[in-house]
Order: C-alpha cells, then structure tokens, then sequence
C-alpha cells in the first residue's frame, strides 16, 4: 500500500457512488475522477453535476481533484477504486460487462505494487 504522502487515486466510474467519493478524497489527496463518457466529464470540469449528488461548492472544496476521459490521465494512479454500475437483467442476474470492462482499461496502467478496489452495489 503507498504511503498517505505518495497516494494518487483514481476513481472509476463518476456516478453516484463514485463521484462523492471523488470529491471527498480531492480534499487530501491528488485524485482523478475517471469516466468513459466525455460529457460527464465536460460537465465536471466546468463545476457542474447533472445528477445532483454533489453542487458547485463541494465540486469547489476539493481542490485535488481533477477529471479525465483518458486513461493516460490515471497512469500515475497507484490507487484505483472501481464504482461502475452493476445492473440485473431480467433472471436478477448481475450484468458484469462494466465492471470486465472497467478491468481491462485498468489492466493497461496497472503497475506492480498498485492497488485495486472494487465497490459493488447489486
């Protein structure tokens, strides 16, 4: 695990469990709020959230945090804390894909001595 001084995080997936959580870790630590959609992104960095679980001012009080659609931009990240969704289909089984895919992109910048984190809600 690195240490509190050398943690850069990364947050994957900036929804409603993820995007709080970016927020609260910006206030201490470089972090970087990862989505694949570009206008999410877009909008967050112009301090604004379309699905109201975070406003201006906390975006505003969390002055490490950045945003990014680019897996270039979470190279650096030795933290990675995956909050994609995990939808049911229609049997009440959990539809993986996301969270395979999310893997895979983390997979390209994963570095030995990295650490991965899951969050899950079914």
């Amino acid at each position: 695990m690195p240490s509190p001084d050398s943690t850069k995080i990364a947050i994957i997936g900036l929804g409603y469990v993820g995007l709080p959580l970016a927020v609260e870790f910006g206030k201490r630590y470089d972090t970087v709020g990862f989505d694949i959609r570009a206008s999410r992104v877009d909008e967050l960095r112009a301090g604004r959230d379309s699905t109201l679980e975070v406003d201006a001012d906390e975006l505003a009080a969390a002055p490490r945090l950045r945003f990014s659609a680019s897996l270039d931009d979470i190279r650096h990240c030795n933290v990675y804390i995956v909050t994609v969704p995990t939808p049911i289909d229609s049997a009440k089984r959990p539809d993986l894909t996301p969270l395979i895919k999310a893997s895979e992109a983390i997979g390209r910048v994963l570095k030995p001595g990295d650490v991965v984190i899951y969050e899950s809600t079914v």
